[in-house]
């Protein structure tokens, strides 16, 4: 195995595990301060035990994600030194300020919110809380920010066989970055707002502090409704995006490989790539390709065979990637819609069939934005960064395969570990429900 797809099994491995926590870090910090906002305003003591009780889970989740994110921006330098020569003067940049500025504001706020319980008034407490929740958005932006640069490099000049930045506005002001933020942001809330309705479920199903979990439930259904409606809108953007930038991409994801205008879509597909077509092809719907991919029913959308075989992705992964986060996206919303129904008819423990939907259903956002990520990442190959710089010629060339494949399996033993440290935490302190009963005391 060679030192390339050795270094990409890790990073990948790496990517996937910490993506776990950064989206529900996102939604549930916002959710928390929401939380503490209202009981700031009421005085209503159900909202503070929901503050202490969901901040808990979030303080665990926190933590175990600082720890599985440390390790990848080392990996830069071991494992792809040649990407680093070649982009670190405009890489380097949203990282330093993502790490500096942003996450060092998360996490000195967080502390302080942490520790200044009765020291501060209600209101400013909740406050400190909001600024960590904006400190997590900003953190996340300038991540997407670099990420946005290889997916669409602008601003720059090649110097010496080097990438350096010539308009920082542009990298700054990149369209594919802040759509895939919007689209980012709203993933994690729709699994924020089903981490706490499967939480929920499962705390009405053992029949523990109904009237905390139903208006915890209650919070996670109105936001994974809103927030499951504009993940799709926002998926639509970022397909039109990937269609003007990342053609390949397109194709991939649709398996399209013959160039059409007025290109249908069609509801059953199969990909054979190994014959450079699809072996299924039925129910088609005329020209709506065209209409999503370009939002003109008459637009030319360019097949994988127009690119040499060495320029496409892997199609079996792209295609089945998007098309299974489609499809949650939609059982997302209905998912939410019901639940909002049922919460508001106080039908929820009459309907306990529908909480077990909703406890297993907490896995389902999770799966969703890893197959958002891994077709973002292995989309764009074989470019590391997209036009300019194949990932073959990125990896590190001091490195043997033996120096990778020792670090990966001692990477998946740690993070197996911290997988299973986590789901612990998690198990134990949401069970603690009766704990929430004397915390404003």
């Amino acid at each position: 195995m060679s030192v390339e797809l050795l270094s990409r099994i890790q990073f990948a491995t790496v990517a996937i595990f910490h993506f776990l926590f950064v989206p529900l870090t996102l939604g549930l910090s916002a959710l928390v301060a929401f939380m503490e906002t209202r009981y700031a305003q009421t005085g209503d003591e159900v909202y503070l035990r929901m503050t202490k009780y969901w901040s808990r889970l979030f303080l665990i989740n926190f933590a175990v994600g600082v720890v599985t994110g440390l390790t990848m921006e080392f990996q830069f330098g071991m494992n792809w030194a040649e990407y680093s020569k070649f982009v670190g003067d405009i890489f380097g940049a949203p990282l330093a300020i993502e790490a500096t500025v942003a996450f060092f504001l998360e996490s000195t706020f967080l502390g302080l919110w942490m520790f200044s319980w009765k020291r501060v008034s209600k209101g400013v407490h909740a406050a400190i809380m909001w600024v960590v929740a904006v400190a997590s958005t900003m953190s996340a932006l300038w991540i997407l920010l670099a990420n946005g640069w290889m997916q669409k490099p602008r601003g720059f000049e090649i110097v010496a066989g080097r990438a350096v930045l010539t308009d920082f506005g542009a990298l700054l002001w990149n369209p594919y970055a802040w759509i895939k933020l919007f689209h980012t942001s709203m993933a994690a809330f729709t699994l924020a707002g089903f981490f706490i309705m499967g939480i929920s479920a499962i705390q009405l199903l053992r029949r523990k502090q109904a009237e905390l979990f139903k208006k915890s439930f209650r919070l996670g259904a109105l936001v994974g409704i809103a927030a499951s409606v504009l993940v799709i809108f926002a998926g639509d953007f970022s397909g039109r995006q990937v269609a003007e930038y990342q053609p390949t991409k397109l194709a991939a994801m649709e398996s399209q490989w013959k160039t059409e205008s007025a290109a249908p879509f069609y509801l059953l597909e199969l990909p054979q790539p190994s014959r450079e077509r699809n072996s299924v092809e039925a129910i088609a719907i005329p020209k709506m390709l065209s209409l999503l991919s370009y939002h003109d029913p008459e637009a030319t959308v360019k097949g994988l065979l127009d690119f040499p075989a060495d320029q496409r992705p892997n199609v079996p992964v792209s295609f089945w990637s998007f098309r299974l986060m489609v499809t949650l996206a939609f059982l997302f919303v209905l998912l939410a819609l019901v639940s909002v129904y049922l919460s508001y008819k106080d039908g929820l423990e009459r309907n306990r069939w529908f909480l077990w939907i909703m406890s297993f259903a907490i896995i389902l956002p999770y799966a969703a934005c890893e197959l958002g990520w891994v077709l973002a990442e292995l989309g764009r190959q074989p470019w590391i960064v997209y036009g300019l710089l194949r990932t073959r010629d990125a990896v590190s060339k001091s490195i043997s395969p033996g120096d990778v494949l020792i670090s990966l399996v001692g990477f998946i033993l740690l993070y197996g570990g911290l997988a299973a440290v986590d789901v612990f935490l998690i198990a134990k302190y949401s069970a603690k429900a009766e704990e929430a009963k004397g915390v404003a005391k």
